[in-house]
C-alpha cells in the first residue's frame, strides 16, 4: 500500500513539471507545462505558470513578453491540462 501511495505522489509532482524557458530559433523562446489537474477543465492553471516564467525571464533583460504561438489542452480521462507557449522578449 505504501508504495501504491509513494507511487500516486510522484506521478503527481512529474505531471506538474515545466520544461522551462528554452531557446528555439534566434530570439524565439519555448516553455511548456503539464498540470496535475485531475478530472474535466481548462488549462488555466498551467498557462498562468507559463507565463509567470516567461514575464520573469523577460523582466531580468528589462523586456516584456511578445506571444507567438500559445496551445492549451484541456484535461480529460487520463489526459493531464497543458500548456505550451513560444514568445520573443520586446
Amino acid at each position: 500500500m505504501k508504495r501504491v501511495v509513494l507511487s500516486f505522489f510522484i506521478a503527481l509532482i512529474a505531471g506538474c513539471a515545466s520544461t522551462g524557458v528554452v531557446p528555439m530559433d534566434g530570439d524565439t523562446y519555448s516553455v511548456a507545462k503539464r498540470s496535475a489537474q485531475v478530472g474535466f477543465g481548462p488549462a488555466d492553471g498551467a498557462k498562468a505558470d507559463i507565463y509567470k516564467e516567461a514575464n520573469e525571464f523577460c523582466a531580468r533583460e528589462g523586456k516584456k513578453v511578445k506571444t507567438l504561438d500559445l496551445q492549451t489542452t484541456n484535461s480529460g480521462f487520463a489526459r493531464p491540462a497543458s500548456a505550451s507557449l513560444q514568445f520573443r522578449c520586446m
